[in-house]
């Protein structure tokens, strides 16, 4: 079974850098056009460098937590590219929690950029490719495809991470709950809850701490932090027909991670 993304569009949020830009550059290798999204401007120019009608990429300016540009970016994707067949949501947020801090906002501001802006741009994408089904009279095996990026940290508890925890949570039963609801349509959904990444927020925390970098690292079964191609990969195979019948799934991609008991002695 091929990976093959050729005839396919995709838009990927988040995509300026790290993660995002990998899974963006990964599918455009594999044949898609690929509409890149991220709120820094001068990120993705360095990145992608000037647009051109020819090409098989393109990038979009705004922050998605803004209705209007969630429908400019359906908009500039279609004039670009005719379809939308694949979307990454790809755009997320890491915050420092105190739980005990009752003026403490990062709840509510990692639920409105990892759950609620992801739901909103999956809706309108998902509603964009029924109509184009319709439009189409198509009947094969997927008529487009959601990817979610979530993390491990909605199945471990760590106090200073309760935002980005149940946010994670929150977004993996997003996964599902529109699986179901969109798998008449023949649009699959899945997500991706990684642990340590070597994303550009990581490079940065990782910097100066190579203590942190080492406790981490003994963390990981597999002794070492993935590289955002090999999320990227794993991207590509939920893009691609290969996972034509895998729909409401969240693929761990931890290094085994989740896998360890954090008492260091048994007592059961």
């Amino acid at each position: 079974m091929s990976f093959s993304l050729v005839g396919k569009t995709a838009i990927v949020t988040g995509a300026s850098t790290g993660i995002g830009l990998a899974i963006g550059k990964l599918f455009a290798d594999a044949g898609a056009n690929v509409m890149f999204v991220d709120s820094d401007e001068q990120a993705l120019k360095q990145e992608l460098g000037d647009q051109s009608d020819d090409s098989n990429i393109r990038y979009f300016v705004g922050d998605m937590r803004e209705r209007l540009c969630v429908a400019n970016l359906l908009s500039a994707t279609i004039d670009a590219f005719d379809e939308i067949d694949i979307l990454v949501n790809g755009a997320r947020d890491v915050m420092m929690t105190d739980a005990l801090d009752s003026s403490d906002e990062s709840v509510a501001q990692l639920f409105e950029q990892n759950v609620l802006t992801s739901l909103r741009l999956a809706q309108h994408v998902a509603n964009r490719m029924i109509r184009q089904k319709e439009e189409a009279g198509y009947e094969g095996h997927s008529a487009g495809t959601i990817i979610n990026l979530s993390s491990i940290a909605a199945r471990r508890t760590h106090p200073d991470l309760l935002a980005y925890s149940v946010a994670s949570a929150a977004l993996d039963q997003v996964t599902r709950s529109l699986a179901l609801a969109l798998a008449p349509h023949q649009i699959r959904v899945n997500s991706i809850a990684f642990g340590s990444v070597m994303s550009a927020s990581v490079r940065a925390t990782l910097k100066d701490n190579k203590e942190l970098r080492t406790e981490v690292e003994d963390y990981t079964p597999l002794g070492r932090i993935a590289a955002p191609t090999e999320l990227a990969e794993t991207a590509l195979f939920l893009a691609s027909e290969a996972s034509s019948f895998m729909t409401g799934e969240v693929i761990t991609l931890d290094g085994g991670r989740t896998l360890l008991d954090s008492v260091s002695e048994p007592v059961y």
